[in-house]
Formats: C-alpha cells, sequence, structure tokens
C-alpha cells in the first residue's frame, strides 16, 4: 500500500541523499505474528547506574540482551530480578544485523505511522555505516543523531514544514523529560558512590526515584504534554534500569550534534568525523561526545557485576 511506496521512497532517500549504506536491507518486507520483534532487557545493579553488559561474537558488548520471545526475556528479567538487579523489557519494533544480512521491513514497524518508518530505516542504517563494539552509548547516539538529523531532511524534501514545527517543538520537550532524568542519575550516581550504609543508600534511592515521578508529572502538566511512555514507567516503578536505558541512547546526541553542526552540517564530513573518533579510546570518545556522570564506574555496586 502507500506506506510501503514511502517505506521505499525513504529507502532511496536515505542512500541517496543521507549516503547511507546501499544494500539490500529495508528493500524487502516480512510480516511477524507478533507486536514487537524483540524485547530487550536492560538491568542494572540495585545501587549503580550502570547498565549491565553482555557480550556476543558480532555485536561486543552491549548494554541490553535481545529475546524473539516475550515470555523469555520476561523470564531472564525475573531472574535477574531475584539476584537484585533493577531490571526493565522494553519491545523493539526494528533491529540491524549490522549489514551482515538483509534486514527486511517488518510489520512490527508498520504501526507508527510513515514518519517512524522513515526514522527507524535510518536509524538501523546508520549502525550499518558505524558500529563501535563494546560502546552502546556511541553507537545508539550516533544513531539517534542520524535519525533525527535524517528525518528533518526528509521532511524537507516532503515538503512538510508544519511537522518539521512540530518535531522541533516536540524534541525540546523531550530534551527537558531527558535532563531531568539526567539530573536524577547524576544525584543517584552521587549516592551510590557515597560511604552510606547500604540501607541508607536504599532509602535515598526511594526518595530519589519519588521525587523524580513528581517531577515528571510537574513539567508533563507545565509543558502541556502528556508521554504516555511515562504512566508506564511510573505504574511499575521507575528504576536504576530505565535510566541507564535513557543514559545509553541520549547521553552522548549533543555531542555529536555538535560534531555535525561543526562539519557544516555536511554528513559525509560528520560521518568521516566520528569514524575517526571510532577509532579512539573510549575514553577519549566519551570526553568529547558524552557529558561524564559525576560518579566513577569503580564505584558501582558490586552486585552480580
Amino acid at each position: 500500500g502507500a506506506e510501503l511506496a514511502d517505506v521505499r521512497e525513504a529507502r532511496s532517500f536515505a542512500s541517496r541523499v543521507l549516503k547511507l549504506p546501499d544494500n539490500a536491507s529495508y528493500t524487502t518486507y516480512t510480516k511477524i505474528d507478533r507486536p514487537y520483534v524483540v524485547w530487550n532487557v536492560v538491568a542494572a545493579p540495585a545501587l549503580s547506574v550502570y547498565p549491565k553488559t553482555w557480550c556476543f561474537p558480532i555485536a561486543g558488548c552491549v548494554a541490553y540482551r535481545g529475546y524473539f520471545s516475550e515470555k523469555r526475556a520476561q523470564d531472564f528479567a525475573a531472574g535477574l530480578k531475584r539476584r537484585g538487579y533493577d531490571v526493565v523489557v522494553e519491545g523493539v519494533p526494528a533491529y540491524s544485523t549490522l549489514g551482515k544480512l538483509p534486514d527486511p521491513v517488518m510489520s512490527t514497524m508498520m504501526r507508527y505511522g510513515s514518519d517512524e518508518l522513515a526514522s527507524m530505516i535510518f536509524h538501523e542504517l546508520a549502525h550499518q555505516l558505524l558500529y563501535v563494539k563494546d560502546d552502546s552509548r556511541f553507537d545508539e547516539a550516533f544513531a539517534v543523531t542520524v535519525e533525527n538529523e535524517g528525518l528533518k531532511r526528509w521532511l524537507e524534501y516532503k515538503g512538510r514544514p508544519a511537522r518539521i514545527a512540530e518535531l522541533r517543538k516536540q524534541r525540546a520537550e523531550e530534551r527537558q523529560f531527558i535532563a531531568l532524568l539526567r539530573h536524577t542519575r547524576d544525584q543517584l550516581a552521587q549516592v551510590y558512590a557515597s560511604g552510606a550504609p547500604r540501607a541508607e543508600k536504599l532509602r535515598r534511592k526511594r526518595q530519589l526515584f519519588g521525587g523524580l515521578t513528581a517531577q515528571i508529572r510537574t513539567l508533563e502538566r507545565h509543558l502541556a504534554v502528556h508521554f504516555p511512555v511515562y504512566d508506564e514507567w511510573i505504574s511499575r516503578g521507575l528504576n536504576n534500569a530505565d535510566l541507564a536505558s535513557v543514559g545509553t541512547y541520549y547521553d552522548c546526541v549533543p555531542g555529536f550534534e555538535r560534531l555535525l553542526r561543526q562539519e557544516s552540517d555536511d554528513l559525509p564530513r560528520f560521518y568521516d568525523a566520528a569514524r575517526k573518533l571510532a577509532r579512539e579510546p573510549q575514553a577519549t570518545r566519551d570526553a568529547q561526545l558524552c557529558s561524564n556522570l559525576t560518579a566513577t564506574k569503580t564505584a558501582a555496586d558490586p552486585v552480580g557485576q
């Protein structure tokens, strides 16, 4: 239908205009009889804001573990909870095999509307263009930056200035929520790194998450917006894994956006600059791109590390 025609156009635009890989990925369609293609399990120790990582042959070490079955994801998450981890299970509509296989457009991607569909394709192709083993924050923030810039250019190409203005407003609002989550994470990192007894740290943790819930609601009222995702988080109880997951995707986005501006919004030059950074040690990348947390990683809770 019209959506698949849109997908084809967005796929062509990705290679032609955004200079993303030109291959067989997202040129075919597959129907999947489940709401998500993958369920990712994200976990963090009870007294740490850093995500647990899992290591795989091609992807390296990543800050989540994916399952094709929701039940298997939930069972695995339950096991981690029993071991004292903060855990969250997130449904994912698309994923990338990093160009190893021609990834199809899946039916799970089709229920989000054509803008989101184009976004997902740009995001997943960005992973094929540049992927650094063992650095989920770098990889996801790079893909988010390419996705955002790609969507803006796609909407310009489609002649939809009103939608661009709407997106700009949404992004500005989203940034305020991310800053709020980030601020709480910094506070938690300080608590977890402190010399206070474990029981006191857990008490402060409950207090800070309680405060965050109230602040999210206040910000929603102030901006006159409502994000259903926060209803889900709040109803099951916010935890370290939520904040770790947001950090994985957004900590380094401002740094990548800055890099894109430095390269005069020229995407191929931006990709080259990102590749150059990818060859640097992780500490160098982090210092340049990611606003670093106040606590050091060594202060993380040793449970299950």
